[in-house]
């Protein structure tokens, strides 16, 4: 009985007779020699399990990627077929094989992570969208009604898929923008991070809790960090020594400090609001 089943047509060169090797593989304990004739036998099968990756090379993924994918299938297909079961190995192996390249695809091939639904509803358009234009026998794109109706889907399901269509890579942001001439790139259009904000909230925050200072003190802080006059300085010009005027600063500092951490602060308003 050969690998393809008694009688069976092959339909390609890359079907070897290997049935022999699987039922010798099948009554193996597991062990070295075991596992070099599992190697062997996904060595004869490799053609089978390229020319399924080929199927798959227009969309947009490395060829040697999913030849690779493709013999991770035929692995698992090795080592769970059994012969005992009266199937030949072919008809077993291509839905392990190509099971295992569309779930590449569906796991790991997006440059984002899709909701399984929203790459079904993806799946379900492209085909729908394609038989239509084969119907037709033109290039033209069939409408979201026409769509939903051969797709027996809803438009807004449609919709869905036909967004996820143009969103299988994503773009980059060095990417020239759409009608700019100049090279302005999608980089150039987002915002970056502005150091001042910070400057802004804390120069907010100690506002009311200067006011509450004596008057002296508020003239010494602004003698020395708003018009950053020296210590010295702001002592000659008080008639006080510098002494005092090291410490009025540093218990006006602490007293700002404990009230901007210590008092409760208004809720954010949210972004969004």
């Amino acid at each position: 009985m050969s690998a393809m089943g008694a009688g069976a047509p092959r339909h390609h060169d890359d079907t070897p007779d290997t049935a022999a090797d699987f039922e010798r593989l099948a009554a193996m304990p597991k062990g070295p020699e075991r596992e070099a004739l599992a190697e062997k036998l996904v060595e004869a099968w490799l053609p089978m399990a390229r020319r399924l990756a080929r199927r798959y090379r227009n969309r947009g993924e490395n060829l040697e990627d999913l030849e690779q994918v493709a013999a991770l299938g035929l692995v698992k297909a090795v080592d769970r077929y059994d012969p005992e079961r009266g199937g030949a190995f072919q008809p077993y192996a291509i839905p392990t094989i190509v099971g295992e390249l569309k779930r590449y695809f569906r796991d790991c091939a997006w440059d984002l992570h899709v909701p399984r639904r929203v790459q079904e509803l993806r799946n379900k358009v492209r085909a729908t969208i394609q038989d239509l234009a084969a119907a037709e026998g033109t290039d033209g794109s069939p409408t979201v009604a026409q769509v939903a109706e051969a797709a027996d889907m809803s438009e807004e399901d449609v919709l869905t898929g036909m967004e996820a269509i143009d969103s299988f890579r994503s773009l980059s942001l060095d990417a020239e923008l759409a009608g700019a001439d100049d090279g302005y790139s999608l980089a150039d259009t987002l915002g970056r991070p502005e150091t001042r904000y910070d400057t802004v909230i804390a120069r907010e925050s100690v506002k009311p809790c200067l006011n509450q200072l004596p008057q002296r003190e508020q003239h010494i802080l602004y003698l020395r960090f708003f018009r950053d006059m020296t210590q010295a300085g702001i002592a000659e010009e008080l008639g006080i020594s510098q002494m005092h005027v090291s410490r009025l600063i540093s218990r006006s500092c602490a007293r700002i400090r404990n009230q901007v951490e210590t008092e409760p602060r208004p809720d954010r308003i949210p972004v969004h609001a």
